[in-house]
């Protein structure tokens, strides 16, 4: 392809003058190839003499001529020879590429599947490599990509199995990078890497359903990664803009997804929160917002406690919108988990039970290991509260807190010690768990040195206080006489 050089002659008046004179010898005639080849040999002297207008001009023209004809092989030809043409310009690439996109609606309805997807395929072949033509196969891919979708949902005799017709759709959508596309709107750009990540989940689910049905590991594991890559692909501070709220959506509907794929219940949280934040979620309160909070409450009760958990749900327990009428339960739930107080499984289940197994949060194929995930943050919640109250507790009192029997009990509290949430050892022999480390003769120096310099530092405050009212009463004492 060329950029156009130095104009060695303007055709102008030519191109418009053989245009016209074609589509009217066409008209008469009815041979609209016969037209199409007459201009051929003008637009070989306007590319050669760097007259770039007229040379789109008549590639429109040969092109219109061409579909007029009702040949559909040979505007596929046109395109493919005209873009072809040694030294020929992009703006006539381009505007060829972006006229004949314009016909793939009414070829799809009036043609049918079978010559659309000729269309298709010529222009994936004329715009491959050239940078200047990136959206527009971005636009024919995704549209090809949609269509192998649509094979997966609703198969035709000799199509591919759904699995592939998925997967060949992935492909396609795949090999776009859209994220490095300077040509292309950044809406646009988000649009097709959500439909990436939909299309990656897709699949990937259903490679999930085949290696558990063949008694394997998850083999959907890779396009879960991918789906993960892209979605930091995605610009947040675009999607947050109140315009975009259908790209934010989708987006963390999607990221969702893939966090409970993982039981990442933190970042589902984190997705609901932001879900919940929108201003057209807001508007519903009673819909929209009493749903997304409601998943936001059960799914950071069931993250793994940490800095960040701690915060979120501290931060939710303060919010007015857990007080509403109708939200005492989640606000009572909330409290449960940031008050330093033992809970009792068995209370959770009788006071919470009827809400619980109302969410499709604990229904499902995965509800009983989210009540099973539950359980043990509540169990980690009470090592917690113990480890803050005691110094050392015997194995057995511990257990009857927990309610656990000694070795789910030594389980629980091992993994809560290897993550660092809580510093402890067991004494097996004595039945003995210590939750205070044993502290060196110069820590405990240092402490007391701290301590004594807080308490002199009271003691010279209050003396100075002291000595200050003093004084005042006797300068009013002296006045006074």
């Amino acid at each position: 392809m060329a950029d156009p050089g130095k104009k060695q002659k303007d055709y102008s008046e030519e191109a418009k003058t053989a245009i016209s004179a074609a589509w009217d010898q066409a008209k008469a005639s009815g041979n609209y190839k016969a037209s199409a080849e007459q201009l051929m040999a003008l637009e070989k002297q306007t590319r050669n003499a760097s007259d770039a207008p007229s040379t789109t001009l008549l590639v429109q023209a040969i092109l219109s001529l061409a579909y007029d004809s009702k040949d559909q092989a040979y505007v596929l030809e046109c395109l493919t020879v005209l873009s072809k043409k040694h030294g020929q310009f992009k703006t006539s690439v381009t505007t060829m590429v972006d006229q004949v996109m314009e016909w793939l609606p009414a070829i799809k309805e009036k043609e049918g599947i079978k010559t659309w997807l000729e269309w298709v395929g010529a222009l994936r072949t004329v715009t491959e490599g050239k940078i200047f033509l990136e959206t527009p196969r971005a636009r024919v891919t995704l549209a090809l990509a949609l269509y192998h979708e649509g094979l997966a949902n609703k198969p035709v005799e000799g199509s591919p199995t759904p699995a592939e017709s998925l997967q060949t759709a992935s492909d396609l959508l795949q090999e776009l990078q859209v994220e490095t596309y300077s040509s292309m709107e950044l809406r646009e750009k988000i649009e097709i890497l959500l439909e990436q990540m939909r299309l990656l989940m897709l699949v990937a689910r259903i490679k999930d359903e085949q290696a558990a049905a063949a008694g394997g590991l998850a083999d959907g594991e890779a396009d879960w990664v991918k789906m993960k890559v892209g979605g930091r692909k995605v610009n947040e501070g675009f999607i947050n803009k109140p315009e975009n709220k259908d790209l934010k959506l989708k987006f963390h509907e999607l990221m969702i997804e893939h966090s409970l794929r993982h039981s990442a219940y933190l970042e589902v949280a984190k997705s609901f929160y932001k879900i919940w934040e929108m201003p057209s979620i807001q508007e519903d309160q009673d819909g929209a917002a009493q749903s997304a909070l409601e998943h936001i409450v059960y799914y950071l009760i069931l993250a793994p406690y940490d800095n960040e958990q701690s915060d979120m749900i501290n931060r939710l327990y303060v919010d007015p919108a857990l007080s509403k009428p109708r939200r005492e339960a989640y606000y009572n739930l909330v409290k449960r988990f940031v008050t330093k107080e033992l809970m009792r499984w068995s209370g959770i289940r009788e006071f919470f039970g009827p809400i619980l197994s109302a969410s499709d949060v604990f229904n499902g194929p995965n509800g009983e290991k989210r009540l099973k995930d539950l359980h043990t943050r509540v169990t980690e919640h009470n090592i917690r509260v113990i480890a803050e109250y005691y110094s050392k507790i015997s194995l057995q009192r511990l257990t009857d807190l927990l309610m656990l029997s000694r070795d789910e009990t030594e389980e629980v509290l091992s993994r809560l010690v290897v993550s660092g949430m809580v510093w402890a050892r067991i004494d097996r022999p004595a039945g003995i768990v210590t939750f205070r480390q044993k502290r060196s003769a110069e820590e405990v120096m240092n402490d007391w040195s701290s301590d004594m310099n807080k308490m002199l530092g009271l003691v010279d405050k209050a003396w100075m206080t002291m000595s200050a009212e003093v004084a005042a009463r006797s300068v009013a004492s002296k006045s006074h006489a």
